[in-house]
């Protein structure tokens, strides 16, 4: 007898509202709660010992792997070098026709992990809400998310669901494209944002409008952490030739800013300068 899928939940803060586990209360799943709260019962999972705190502050339950992980949809808020970690700890726990998430910002790696560590017979989509704690504090309404096939066919309603609960821009995509593109939106964006701030420069009083918005990138991903910084520049395959690229470049543009040779200085035949004749 084939286990009935659950479907995702009507748009309506229907006391009912089913299952969630989330496994991961860093800055980003702790930022997903109060969006989710309205439409799932969340129960929280993460080794932190703050954990109890964190999920009395946002009203959901502090769970334990077994726990989250056996609810009907099991969302992982976890970085792209903890993906078969955490892959490995919800399998034994998840139930016939669960419905996994997973919100890395690189998509081929992490959903070829999940389908070779998690059970055949869970569903999996990927996603990569492009966006984060400090670009949606105030609100994520109109904003990006990425959806990419994983396993079975239900990614489909999860991008509905992201539309119609979370009014979220929703782009559908194949994981391979997502992690072309992303080498540049994301790749050179980290790059020179990290390589901007990181010289310390005073904020000048006397500004133009397209240093302001160099300015708002650099503080869109100050605090990024290091993990996810790695993971946008190192881990994603296609971003190391584009960076070569871009090294390659700058050399290139430091050498014609670089002053000429003056004409009255260039060697004359002794090895004196020429400017130096009498």
């Amino acid at each position: 007898m084939t286990t009935p899928l659950p479907s995702l939940p009507a748009i309506t803060r229907d006391p009912s509202r089913p299952g969630l586990g989330l496994i991961g209360a860093g800055a980003f799943g702790s930022f997903c709660l109060p969006h989710l709260r309205p439409f799932f019962r969340i129960h929280l999972a993460d080794p932190r010992p703050d954990l109890p705190e964190i999920a009395a502050r946002h009203g959901v339950r502090a769970a334990s792997i077994a726990e989250a992980a056996a609810q009907p949809f099991v969302l992982l808020a976890v970085p792209v070098a903890q993906v078969a970690a955490a892959g490995a700890a919800i399998a034994p726990h998840l139930r016939p026709g669960a419905l996994v998430v997973d919100t890395c910002s690189l998509k081929l790696e992490p959903l070829r992990l999940l389908r070779e560590i998690l059970p055949n017979f869970v569903d999996l989509a990927g996603t990569h809400p492009l966006f984060g704690p400090n670009s949606g504090r105030d609100g994520i309404a109109g904003l990006r998310v990425t959806v990419c096939p994983g396993r079975g066919r239900r990614h489909r309603l999860v991008a509905r669901f992201l539309e119609r609960a979370l009014a979220l821009t929703v782009i559908r995509s194949s994981a391979e494209a997502h992690d072309r593109e992303m080498a540049q939106v994301q790749g050179l964006t980290h790059l020179v944002a990290r390589l901007v701030d990181s010289l310390g420069l005073p904020r000048p009083s006397q500004t133009t409008p397209s240093f302001e918005q160099l300015m708002r990138a650099v503080e869109t991903v100050r605090d990024d952490s290091e993990a996810l910084f790695r993971a946008i520049t190192q881990e994603n395959p296609f971003v190391p030739p584009l960076t070569a690229r871009f090294f390659a470049t700058a050399r290139e543009m430091q050498a014609r800013m670089l002053p000429a040779p003056s004409l009255d200085r260039l060697p004359g035949p002794a090895g004196e300068a020429v400017g130096d004749a009498v």
